[in-house]
């Protein structure tokens, strides 16, 4: 079986031994449960701790900064290619008396290429998924499923094939030259900078929902960079207009609904000649949503009779 487990469900199954874990990634979200970075961390470490092998994102840099000398029987993968997994090698292997080891139990992307063990299995660019977050997401799913024993050539087979997955930069249809993208599993600042980051530029954002604790001025920066107009909805609406004003962005039109949402962000679009409309929250959905899959089904049917009504 494969599961994706929150801090929630680890702390449920706090006996849970998987044969492979993956930490992808660590970045703050649930402090309203967990109260502090501490104890949520912790409760990931946890996971990775019970797990007969464990695959890190060497490319997070709280996991590296934290993680380098934790297991030294980790398996660390890296967009930044073989001479960034070397160093990373040296320094979690420090009582090793090779002065240059080989990382031959990580996997990384060099040229182009997925390389494991020394093995170019495919190429990382066949995926169809935007952005370097899922190149790095695709480097640890080919190193959980050859460690899991998977044949290499049904791996390359399956990237792809593999067409991507909803509400994460789902493609939605391009209209009239803009595309239309949905990107409602953005429910913290980290994920929606990220999603903003890895669309074509201007960008017309729609963000919003019930806002959640964490650091904003990386997200907010990256709007000060893509985005050509904002249409802000929901609880967190007045809130996330003030933050913008505060750091000079005036683009910015609140609304209630994603219903309301939408055809201002073509407007939006057509008068600034933008090339993305995204929806990317930043928020949970709970203000008006029972969570980010119903949300994201929701944008996806306003664009779609958008298309059709067009």
């Amino acid at each position: 079986a494969i599961a994706e487990m929150s801090s929630y469900q680890i702390e449920a199954g706090w006996e849970i031994k998987p044969q492979i874990a993956v930490w992808t990634t660590f970045t703050p979200d649930h402090l309203s449960r967990h109260k502090t970075l501490e104890n949520y961390y912790n409760i990931k470490a946890h996971l990775l701790e019970q797990a007969e092998q464990k695959i890190l994102n060497g490319d997070d840099p709280q996991l590296r900064q934290t993680l380098a000398q934790r297991w030294p029987e980790a398996h660390w993968t890296s967009i930044g290619g073989r001479d960034w997994l070397r160093q990373a090698s040296k320094n979690r292997r420090l009582a090793d008396p090779d002065p240059d080891p080989e990382p031959a139990q990580d996997i990384y992307r060099e040229d182009d290429w997925v390389i494991f063990q020394g093995q170019h299995l495919v190429q990382a660019s066949s995926l169809a998924m935007q952005g370097l977050h899922n190149q790095q997401n695709l480097l640890m799913a080919v190193a959980a499923a050859r460690l899991a024993g998977i044949e290499p050539e049904a791996i390359a087979t399956a990237i792809r094939s593999f067409p991507g997955v909803p509400h994460r930069l789902e493609h939605l249809g391009q209209w009239q030259g803009i595309r239309f993208v949905n990107d409602s599993k953005a429910t913290n600042y980290d994920a929606a900078e990220v999603g903003l980051a890895s669309v074509e530029a201007p960008v017309v954002l729609l963000a919003g929902g019930e806002a959640k604790e964490g650091e904003d001025s990386p997200w907010l920066d990256q709007i000060r960079t893509q985005a050509s107009g904002v249409v802000l909805f929901g609880a967190a609406a007045p809130v996330f207009a003030a933050r913008l004003q505060s750091v000079g962005y005036d683009r910015v039109e609140c609304v209630e609904t994603l219903d309301q949402a939408v055809p201002a962000a073509v407007a939006i679009a057509h008068r600034t000649q933008a090339k993305t409309i995204l929806l990317s929250p930043a928020c949970a959905s709970f203000d008006q949503y029972p969570n980010f899959e119903v949300r994201g089904d929701h944008f996806r049917e306003i664009c779609l009779a958008h298309f059709q009504s067009n």
